[in-house]
């Protein structure tokens, strides 16, 4: 089991949402791998000198790029779920069974794990 981070969950961190940052340290002290993807990191990042706190989280947080086997993957699976968040098809792809993954658009997030048959733990973050 993995926790999957979306950009509202980084987001949070950056606002210090206190339960997201205790939901990372529950997860931190348990020892559960924490990752996102490279998408995701591209919609909430910045500029660094202003971020330290994202930064330091994601020093912690493995970050899944978009490989070629990914990105049509991504595409079949948008076409299936007639969706077109290309980023958010690709955070899906990094869920296993059995993950848990702190979302803010647990629909959509939700939906696209129905299309691939994923059973995941959807957090609202």
């Amino acid at each position: 089991m993995k926790a999957v981070l979306d950009a509202g969950a980084l987001l949070a961190v950056e606002k210090r949402d206190r339960a997201v940052g205790a939901m990372l340290r529950v997860l931190q002290e348990r020892r559960v791998p924490v990752w996102t993807s490279a998408g995701v990191v591209a919609q909430v990042w910045r500029d660094g000198s202003k971020q330290a706190l994202l930064a330091r989280v994601l020093a912690g947080v493995g970050v899944r790029g978009l490989t070629a086997g990914d990105d049509k993957s991504t595409g079949e699976l948008l076409a299936s779920a007639r969706t077109r968040d290309v980023i958010d098809a690709h955070l899906a792809l990094c869920v296993d069974a059995g993950d848990h993954v702190l979302t803010s658009d647990p629909e959509d997030v939700g939906h696209l794990l129905a299309t691939r048959k994923v059973g995941a733990t959807l957090v609202r973050t």
